[in-house]
C-alpha cells in the first residue's frame, strides 16, 4: 500500500483568521489530499493551538513569540527560529514545507533550503504586496519557493505582476467549503432586514462603510461576527452615527453560523478581499452577499445571480446597493438559493483538497507514488 505524503505547514500568525480556518479544513482531511499533515506554529496566541489541535492535527506549538517589526526580522533572520523548525522537520521528517502567511516566507524558505525539501506557498491575501516595509526580501523568498498557490486569480495576477520570474510556479486553487456543516437554512421572513458581517475587526475590512451606510438605510441591522483592533473605532462611530441601536457586536465567534443564519445576506466592504470565505460559507447556507465588485469578490460571487456586487467602491453606492436588496426580501431568497448551488458546484472543500494533494505530488521525486509502500 503506497504510503501518504507528509506536509508540515509552517504558520506564523496571532488570529483566527481565513487563512487559518483553510488550513484547519484542509490538514483535516488526509484521505481527500493523500497527505497527512502537521504543523509548525509560532504565535502569541494558544486559542490559535488550541484550534488548529480541535481539528485533530499535530501542532508543534512555539507559543509566547513577540508580532512586532523587530521580532518578525529576528525570526526571520535570526538563528533561533530556524534552528526551532529543523528540530520539527527532524522529528516530524515531512516531504515537503507548506507555509501560509507573511511572516513565515523567509523563515519557510530559508528552512526548505537547509534540508533540501520542496516548498509550497499559499497566498491568502495581498496586503503585504501593498506595504513597502514588507518587501524585504520579497523577491528572493519567491523564487525560492517551488509552488506559489493563490486562492483567487486575482490574487495570482498581482503575485506575478509583483515578480513576472516565477509566473509560470502560480496556479489558482479556490478556498472550498464543507457543505455539510454550512448546510442551506431556510430564508428568514420576518423581522427587521438584517446583514452580517463575519471578519476580523481591523481596517482593511473597512466596515466604517457598513455603519455609514446603515445611517441611510434605516430598515436595516446588522450583526457584527469578530473582534480586533478596531472594535472600539466600530463601537464608537455606531454611536456617532446613532445606529448603534440597530447593530450588534458578537466578538469573536469559533461558529459563525448562528449568526449567518439569523441574517438575510452576509455583507463585505474589502477593497481587495482575496476571495472572501465567510461569503462562501454564507452562500454554502443560502445567504447571497452584498459586497464591494473589487478584489477576488467577484470570482465568490456572480452579480445579479448570487447577490449584489457594488460597481464603486463609495459609501453612496454601497448603501444603494443595501436598501435595493432590504427592498426585496423575496429576490434575496431566489439569490441565496443559486449561492448555495455557485457554492456546490464551485468551491467544495473535497475539490480543493485533491488539488493541494495534486500539487503536493508533482512536486516529490517519482510523481504520483508518494513515499513508497
Amino acid at each position: 500500500m503506497t504510503a501518504r505524503l507528509k506536509i508540515l505547514h509552517v504558520v506564523v500568525a496571532g488570529q483566527i483568521g481565513g487563512a487559518e480556518r483553510f488550513l484547519a479544513d484542509l490538514a483535516a482531511r488526509p484521505k481527500l489530499s493523500g497527505a497527512d499533515h502537521c504543523i509548525g506554529l509560532m504565535t502569541p496566541n494558544r486559542d490559535l493551538t488550541a484550534f488548529f489541535r480541535s481539528s485533530g492535527v499535530t501542532v508543534h506549538a512555539r507559543e509566547g513569540v513577540q508580532e512586532n517589526p523587530l521580532a518578525y526580522l529576528w525570526r526571520s533572520y535570526g538563528p533561533n527560529d530556524v534552528a526551532w523548525l529543523g528540530h520539527v522537520i527532524e522529528r516530524e521528517r515531512p516531504d515537503l514545507l507548506h507555509c501560509h502567511t507573511y511572516a513565515s516566507h523567509v523563515l519557510a524558505v530559508r528552512a526548505a533550503l537547509r534540508f533540501a525539501l520542496p516548498l509550497v506557498r499559499t497566498e491568502h491575501g495581498v496586503r503585504h504586496y501593498r506595504d513597502p516595509t514588507c518587501g524585504l526580501n520579497r523577491h528572493w523568498a519567491l523564487k525560492h519557493t517551488t509552488k506559489i498557490v493563490a486562492v483567487s486569480a486575482f490574487v495570482g495576477r498581482i503575485v506575478a505582476a509583483i515578480e513576472p520570474a516565477v509566473k509560470e510556479r502560480i496556479c489558482v486553487i479556490h478556498n472550498g467549503i464543507d457543505l455539510a456543516r454550512f448546510a442551506p437554512k431556510p430564508p428568514r421572513r420576518d423581522g427587521p432586514f438584517t446583514v452580517a458581517a463575519v471578519a476580523r475587526l481591523e481596517p482593511v475590512k473597512r466596515l466604517d462603510i457598513a455603519l455609514a451606510a446603515l445611517a441611510e438605510a434605516p430598515e436595516v441591522h446588522l450583526d457584527i461576527a469578530g473582534d480586533g483592533a478596531e472594535r472600539g473605532k466600530l463601537e464608537t462611530l455606531a454611536q456617532r452615527l446613532g445606529v448603534a441601536g440597530r447593530v450588534r457586536f458578537h466578538g469573536h465567534l469559533a461558529d459563525p453560523r448562528a449568526v449567518i443564519a439569523s441574517a438575510d445576506a452576509v455583507i463585505n466592504c474589502t477593497r481587495e478581499e482575496a476571495l472572501s470565505l465567510s461569503l462562501l460559507e454564507a452562500g454554502a447556507m443560502q445567504r447571497p452577499a452584498i459586497a464591494i465588485g473589487q478584489g477576488g469578490v467577484p470570482e465568490a460571487v456572480v452579480d445579479g445571480r448570487t447577490g449584489w456586487l457594488t460597481k464603486e467602491d463609495r459609501v453612496a453606492a454601497f448603501t444603494a446597493t443595501l436598501r435595493q436588496a432590504a427592498a426585496d426580501r423575496a429576490e434575496v431568497a431566489r439569490r441565496g438559493i443559486a449561492a448555495r448551488d455557485w457554492v456546490a458546484a464551485n468551491f467544495a472543500i473535497g475539490a480543493m483538497c485533491e488539488a493541494y494533494g495534486s500539487v503536493y505530488r508533482s512536486l516529490i521525486p517519482g510523481g504520483n507514488d508518494g513515499r513508497g509502500s
